[in-house]
């Protein structure tokens, strides 16, 4: 099997797509398969262009064993949707070119990652090119979220956006949904398209809280008293992060209590802004780390925070962030509804569920989690377990292999 995945983002930038996809090429390739990457020189998520990357057009390099092409990209740190546009179409076209220039003649299946749906037309043309099926690989359904999130409402816009989605949807062999939402919605619309399941996941066999070093607590700032609560990924819109600050508002007559947001964001400057308005000394914020800096630091923490905004939209997502911590047995507070909340909560009961936007829900979580040391253990041990049965990378990555053998 000669399998080409297209994606505007991979590693080395961190994130749940970058994730996901890497740990899919280096398990389908120990399963025999010849995997190739054509991604973006990589910016995600300051929009800045990596040292080292920064005037090159094109790069062909290794990542664990996986040849990585890469071709160039428009970077904008504008919000403006005009901007975001050319930033997508950029890398629709060089990778085209690159992906026809530069790699092999010919591959049995391409995958494309959405969002951004309009890699799909790099995808599709390149399918042609190469004699290759297409595997479209959804992991937001576009452009019904940037509809409901507000960042999008031209109409005409969003007719032609959702003309794009049926046709990529009618033209793949296979559609792999991120979430069982994803998958179900698409289903119902497309009845008699082959959807997969294929979420995010965690490598269980390298990720062991038994092996990994804790971080020195003097080396971020930390008291060996402190009760450290952390979030780490994105900080953006959609996450909804000032719950954060106002739970730490809630709390702090409680010194111990520091709550660490690691990562970085277009909504990070007003957060710092609101902290420091406050005169807030509990919520500290750190720049993105390189992931095994973050599993260390997991190591250290009571919970890890899990929010998103209050929108029927994200009853059907699963954020990423979720999977580490479980495999580091630590519990999470889970501020979102739905499939998460079925999941974690209610079905593995890995960590305690607090009403999204809810500060005051999250303050009571975080007070229950403190006060009883049992509960910590348990729902720490019971979420160790339930990824390494639901959630393990390599087992979810044969699962894909063996629906692709089929097609």
């Amino acid at each position: 099997m000669r399998l080409l995945i297209l994606s505007q983002y991979y590693p080395p930038e961190t994130g749940a797509p970058q994730n996901r996809l890497h740990g899919l090429a280096v398990n389908l390739k120990r399963l025999g398969a010849v995997v190739t990457v054509l991604t973006a020189m990589p910016n995600y998520p300051k929009g800045e262009i990596y040292p080292g990357y920064e005037t090159l057009d094109y790069l062909k390099e290794e990542i664990d064993g996986i040849e990585v092409h890469r071709s160039s990209i428009y970077i904008t740190k504008s919000r403006s949707i005009t901007k975001r546009l050319i930033n997508y179409f950029s890398f629709v076209w060089s990778s085209y070119d690159i992906g026809k220039s530069k790699l092999s003649k010919e591959y049995d299946f391409i995958l494309c990652e959405s969002p951004p749906l309009f890699l799909g037309i790099s995808a599709l043309m390149l399918c042609a090119n190469k004699n290759a099926k297409l595997i479209f690989n959804v992991s937001d359904l576009w452009p019904e979220s940037a509809e409901k999130l507000g960042l999008v409402s031209n109409p005409l816009f969003l007719s032609l956006a959702k003309k794009l989605e049926e046709y990529l949807y009618r033209k793949s062999v296979l559609i792999c949904g991120q979430t069982q939402g994803i998958v179900d919605d698409i289903l119902k619309r497309f009845p008699d398209k082959e959807l997969h399941w294929f979420p995010n996941s965690v490598d269980t066999d390298q990720i062991d809280p038994d092996k990994i070093q804790s971080i020195s607590r003097s080396d971020y700032g930390f008291e060996e008293t402190d009760k450290l609560f952390m979030y780490a990924g994105i900080i953006g819109h959609a996450q909804g992060l000032e719950i954060i600050v106002e739970a730490a508002k809630l709390l702090e007559t409680n010194s111990n209590i520091k709550f660490i947001l690691v990562g970085d964001g277009p909504e990070k400057e007003d957060l710092m802004h609101s902290v420091k308005n406050n005169n807030l000394s509990n919520v500290l914020f750190f720049d993105s780390m390189p992931k095994a800096e973050v599993i260390s630091l997991l190591k250290s923490v009571v919970a890890t925070i899990i929010p998103l905004r209050k929108l029927e939209l994200f009853k059907g997502a699963i954020p990423s962030k979720i999977f580490e911590s479980l495999a580091m047995a630590k519990p999470i507070l889970l501020g979102v509804d739905g499939e998460a909340k079925e999941l974690f909560i209610n079905e593995g009961n890995v960590g305690l569920y607090f009403k999204p936007e809810d500060e005051v829900d999250l303050a009571k979580q975080i007070k229950v989690l403190l006060e009883d040391e049992d509960l910590r253990y348990t729902l720490g041990s019971n979420g160790k377990s339930f990824v390494k049965d639901k959630f393990d990378r390599s087992t979810l990555a044969y699962e894909l292999y063996q629906k692709i053998r089929i097609l």
